[in-house]
């Protein structure tokens, strides 16, 4: 039977397919159940295969007499499918993320139905849950405090709280205002109790002063003659009483006229401190919820802690995108050697998803996405391509040109031509009459760390992803971990003597946790 490097070699030199899809029929299982081990989903385990059956025609030229391919597949299975895995877990959180503000931003549609009807509900409760409710989510006290006040155990005074808010839900429902128990908890919290004005207490307190002041001079001025005949004899006695009562209005005068001055002073302070302090009994609000209902319901308890977490990071998100692009802008600014004049094609939106969950703050995290940016440039421009050719083919006899700069002229969109000699042709004369053949592929990499494989056929495109970095590292630990019978390093140094390539110390520390986590779980099968 002939050898699988055997079958390699022919499928490289004549570009055999039967020879390609042979090696496919052998290997095709052990790729497909590795990486199924992995993915969990059949689905993503046929992604996987494809990739890795892709990334072997790609780079088969490379592979030396030596290698064994069912080990070679292996290795590029795994990592493969660790790409695969942590890509899918992004799309999964982005897309929890989004579930979960749409339902915040019902629930805050729901208090402009609850709001008027909120008093008419609390005066419905009978006195001891009605001051449970206030309690405990007016005054946001926790429910030890509330216990303590209505004289009850921390579980009663949960318990009491729960009923008095169900009894609350009950009422809202009558009224065709649906909302849950939980739910209703939040919006209570969050919005029953707002700030009143900076400086209504001192001036309520004013008032106050003035009023008792004004009850006891209508008391003196209704004192009766002779009240008023035995005053005025001893009126002579008081006059030193009246000048030192004076003076001490006079005091009093100056000391309010400073408490005013220290008033103004003090209420920007104020209202910063209640800014403060109203953010912060919003981020307590999911916690205290959770802890009244997860005793009585864990479900919602889980779902009222992701809202909490959600609620925490909306104000954060809504800046979020614009700064990342902007930041990753400046990156790109700082790097004018991974510039391609692609990029003109790329919109806001392409930017934000190369922005969105990329590490910005090392040198490979930035790298990383701005060949993110860069890939999805290329592909806009081929199938720009696609069309173009299409166009030239049907002038010329479905002849090939020699490179793309006689395509400028069929582009729908105006191209340069620094942009068409960064590619070329894989096909010469004719084209193909297999419309999946490659036909052009990128030839100039902006950065070959990173960069993709990126080929253009007439049905679509193709290619190849990697990161030569994290390839690196894996490749050393992997090697470590064979010369030490299964042991894993613990520290990079171990494996700078195993390493092909110059990797900087952050980029290494990066990848280095999780690669050995990963050869740990799956540890190579060492020959005796």
């Amino acid at each position: 039977m002939t050898s699988d490097l055997d079958l390699l070699r022919r499928f490289t030199r004549e570009n055999s397919q039967d020879d390609f899809t042979e090696i496919v029929r052998r290997h095709v299982n052990l790729v497909y159940s590795a990486a199924l081990r992995q993915v969990r989903s059949p689905q993503l385990a046929e992604e996987v295969a494809q990739s890795v059956f892709t990334d072997l025609a790609r780079d088969s030229k490379k592979l030396n007499s030596e290698t064994i391919l069912t080990a070679w597949l292996y290795a590029v299975t795994r990592r493969t499918a660790i790409d695969v895995i942590r890509k899918e877990s992004r799309r999964q959180l982005r897309e929890q993320i989004a579930v979960e503000m749409n339902n915040m931003n019902a629930t805050a549609n729901d208090w402009t139905q609850i709001e008027p009807l909120l008093d008419d509900a609390m005066a419905a409760l009978d006195e001891t849950d009605r001051s449970a409710i206030l309690l405990r989510y007016f005054e946001n006290k926790n429910l030890r405090e509330v216990g303590e006040s209505l004289k009850i155990s921390d579980d009663a005074a949960q318990k009491r709280v729960s009923r008095a808010v169900e009894r609350l839900r009950e009422f809202f429902s009558k009224r065709n205002v649906t909302v849950g128990a939980g739910g209703l908890a939040v919006l209570i919290s969050a919005n029953a109790v707002q700030s009143a004005p900076v400086g209504l207490a001192a001036t309520i307190s004013a008032a106050a002063v003035l009023a008792g002041t004004a009850v006891h001079t209508s008391a003196v001025i209704a004192m009766t003659a002779l009240q008023k005949t035995i005053i005025g004899a001893t009126l002579v006695a008081a006059v030193g009483t009246g000048i030192f009562e004076a003076r001490q209005a006079s005091q009093l005068r100056e000391q309010n006229q400073i408490l005013q001055q220290q008033q103004t002073s003090l209420s920007n302070q104020i209202q910063q401190l209640q800014q403060e302090l109203n953010d912060a009994t919003n981020q307590l609000v999911g916690l205290r919820i959770e802890n009244d209902q997860s005793q009585s319901n864990p479900n919602e308890a889980e779902l009222l802690k992701l809202r909490g977490e959600v609620g925490q990071l909306r104000q954060e998100l809504k800046d979020l995108p614009a700064t990342r692009v902007a930041l990753l802008k400046q990156k790109l600014g700082e790097m004018p050697d991974k510039k391609i004049p692609e990029l003109k094609f790329l919109t806001e939106k392409d930017w934000l998803n190369a922005a969105w969950n990329a590490d910005l703050e090392t040198d490979d995290g930035v790298r990383l996405a701005l060949s993110k940016l860069r890939d999805e440039a290329v592909d806009t421009f081929l199938n720009l391509t696609r069309t173009a050719l299409k166009k030239y083919l049907a002038a010329n006899n479905n002849m090939l040109p020699a490179d793309l700069l006689p395509l400028k002229p069929y582009y729908d969109t105006p191209v340069t031509d620094e942009m068409l000699q960064r590619y070329a042709f894989m096909q010469t004369g004719q084209l193909s009459s297999n419309p999946s053949d490659s036909v052009v592929r990128k030839a100039v990499y902006a950065d070959e760390d990173y960069d993709s494989n990126q080929e253009m056929s007439m049905s679509g495109g193709g290619g190849g992803s990697f990161n030569r970095n994290h390839d690196a590292i894996y490749d050393a630990t992997m090697a470590f971990t064979i010369a030490n019978n299964g042991q894993t390093p613990s520290d990079p140094s171990q494996i700078m003597s195993y390493l092909k390539r110059s990797i900087d110390p952050a980029t290494m520390q990066k990848y280095f946790s999780q690669i050995t986590s990963d050869i740990a779980a799956n540890p190579p099968r060492l020959t005796k």
